[in-house]
Formats: C-alpha cells, structure tokens, sequence
C-alpha cells in the first residue's frame, strides 16, 4: 500500500498539479476523492488536516502538509533521486532559476490567469454571468506576462533553462483551463509560448492525469 495519500480530485487544478508531480517523480500514491459538492472537504475530519478547508492535502507517514505549490516543491526535494529532476539540484544557478520562476508562477501568472478561467469557464458551469470587463482586464494583465514568457522562451526551451523543471509545471493545471476558453488566443498567439505548452503538456505525466479525471 502506497504510503503517500492525497486527498483531493483530479479536476482541481491544485490536486492536478499535486498528482502530476508525484507522477514525474515516479511515486506510488493513494488518491482519496473528496466531494466538493456535499462539502466533504468541510467536515471536522478534513479541517483537521487542512484548517482551510481546501483540497489537496498530502499525508506522507506522520507528515501532513497542505498548499499544492508547497507539495510539489517538497515531493520534488524528497524523491529528488528519482525520476525527473525537477529542482535541477545538481546546478546552483538552474536550481536558483527554478524558485524564480516558480515564484512567477505564483505571483505574476496565476493571479490573472485563475480569474480568467473562473470567468470564462467555472461560472458557466455554474450558470453565473460573466464579467467581461473583469475578463478584458485580467487578458490585457495575463498578455503582458505572456510577453515576458514569450522573449524568455526565445532563449530557453524551459522558463529556466533548457530543461523541463518544476516551474513549468507548476503552470500545466490552470493552463490547460485556459486552453478551453476564448482566452486561449492568448497562448496560441504567441509562438515560442505555444510551443511551450504543447510540449509541457504532452508529457505523460499530466496526460495520465488527465486520465483520472475521466473516471
């Protein structure tokens, strides 16, 4: 039996990110669903693992830890022997790259980009009406990162370097969103950008995530 459980599901884009690592990283899991929608993630057992109340949360032995970008970060260190090398931790300079490039992730890209997903996807899912001028600001924000990635990606394959790392995937949940939407334009517009993306997220490991959300 698999000693890392996560509970969380495959349709969260921070469970997706959670699980794609592990994936990369070649460790056996047990995931353990829980229902959003009957507020399972709300009960006094769950909040005793995460006092927020939100997926995902990983248990590894006796160590309980929440925050899918802190997860990713801490099963990329620990099983950093194995499988991809995510942390580029033989090279000081790449792995410098790498917290760089994570922290835009978490601060510049995933601010606009995770309102743009809400608005042009999970409200309509919801039957809420869009905001338009909350989507034309959050596009005209996420167009302006994009053009930082895209001279990035000009010089180097991956946002830092030239091999793929936890930075770039780290961007593949809420991107993959994206992709459903008319914002999509957004990545597709920009050639080094695109490129990007259909190769970060044509790796198997993400792909087989996707598989779990078809179950």
């Amino acid at each position: 039996m698999a000693t890392v459980k996560v509970y969380g599901m495959p349709l969260s884009s921070c469970t997706a990110r959670v699980l794609t690592c592990l994936i990369e990283k070649g460790v056996e899991y047990e995931l353990i669903p829980r229902n959003l929608a009957v507020g399972e993630h709300k009960q006094p057992t769950f909040l005793a693992k995460q006092p927020f109340g939100q997926i995902p949360v990983l248990e590894d032995g006796d160590l309980t830890l929440f925050e899918s970008r802190a997860i990713a970060k801490y099963v990329a260190y620990k099983y950093k022997d194995q499988g991809t090398d995510l942390l580029r931790h033989e090279n000081v300079e790449e792995s410098a790259l790498v917290l760089v490039w994570t922290e835009v992730e978490s601060q510049q890209y995933n601010p606009p980009i995770s309102t743009l997903v809400y608005e042009l996807l999970i409200k309509g899912m919801y039957g809420m009406t869009t905001d338009q001028a909350d989507v034309d600001a959050q596009s005209e924000k996420l167009g302006k990162i994009l053009d930082v990635y895209e001279a990035r990606l000009t010089e180097n394959k991956y946002l830092a370097g030239n091999s793929y790392n936890l930075a770039d995937q780290n961007h593949i949940p809420y991107t993959y969103f994206l992709m459903k939407t008319s914002a999509a334009s957004l990545i597709n517009s920009r050639p080094h950008v695109k490129a990007w993306w259909e190769d970060i997220s044509s790796r198997p490991s993400f792909q087989k995530v996707l598989t779990l959300t078809q179950k």
